[in-house]
């Protein structure tokens, strides 16, 4: 894996004038960040040695590289996930690219449903935690020492400073934001309502198919790691109504401009 990381890396490198210190992994309906990047690179997913290509509507799967508020990043517009067939070290491998990139800060964005039922579809939520309940871990196998340790500390999974930094970017904003535990299943069928209820009582707040194993691997690598989740719809048994992907998508439409300003904010400021 290390080898192919560094191929990847290396090819992406070439391309590039500067070296990219902060990744955005941008979820369903949340790609529209890239757009506003200055000066990019744009590199299609498929054109970088051994990366998969994305197969989920709203993720144009592709790297734009360049510099936001005065930082430079490397954002992925679009992932991938388990249910896409792919395993763990493939949904992952982006994110051991950017590491051998140089990137130190890792933003980590989906379009979750809400469990808790104080929430409200377009709710921003900062991600304190998560529960890993998609069956399998990115680290599993023999481990990259060149990345890692073994048996790498997850107590503070999301940087706590960086979760600081974003209430306080939130209320410079006049944005009401949420803070919660984010759960990540396997998809790709919604949960049940029973499975709701079950995650609620876990502790869970938000639920969605992506995020924990970036976030797992992005930790093993020393990369600090803040999660955004735009609550896009409540979660099943909440409310009396179908769950779609279109929903996804036209919520994560509506709350746009609070997404782009709110992490523009947070990279205008962003501590060095």
């Amino acid at each position: 894996m290390k080898m192919k990381s560094k191929e990847a890396a290396k090819f992406i490198q070439e391309k590039l004038k500067v070296e990219p210190s902060v990744g955005l992994i941008l979820g369903s309906g949340l790609g529209i960040l890239a757009d506003e990047i200055e000066n990019p690179t744009v590199i299609s997913y498929e054109d970088v040695p051994h990366f998969p290509v994305s197969t989920v509507s709203g993720h144009k799967g592709q790297l734009v590289i360049g510099q936001l508020e005065g930082r430079q990043v490397i954002a992925m517009q679009g992932r991938f996930h388990y249910y896409e067939g792919y395993d763990m070290k493939q949904v992952t491998f982006p994110v051991r690219v950017m590491k051998d990139i140089g990137v130190e800060t890792l933003f980590v964005t989906n379009a979750a449903g809400g469990i808790n039922e104080s929430f409200e579809a377009g709710n921003l939520m900062l991600i304190t935690d998560h529960i890993n309940n998609m069956g399998d871990n990115p680290l599993t196998g023999p481990n990259e020492e060149d990345f890692g340790p073994r048996f790498p500390d997850m107590s503070e999974a999301y940087d706590r400073a960086l979760i600081n930094h974003a209430e306080q970017s939130a209320d410079r904003l006049g944005l009401t934001i949420r803070k919660g535990v984010y759960v990540g299943n396997s998809g790709p069928a919604y949960e049940t309502a029973a499975e709701v209820r079950m995650l609620r009582i876990l502790g869970g707040d938000a639920v969605g198919m992506s995020t924990v194993p970036e976030v797992t691997v992005a930790n093993h690598a020393g990369i600090r790691v803040l999660g955004i989740s735009c609550i896009s719809n409540m979660a099943a048994g909440i409310l009396d109504q179908p769950l779609t992907h279109d929903e996804v998508i036209e919520t994560t439409s509506r709350v746009r401009e609070d997404f782009l300003g709110f992490v523009k904010e947070l990279l205008r400021t962003l501590p060095a």
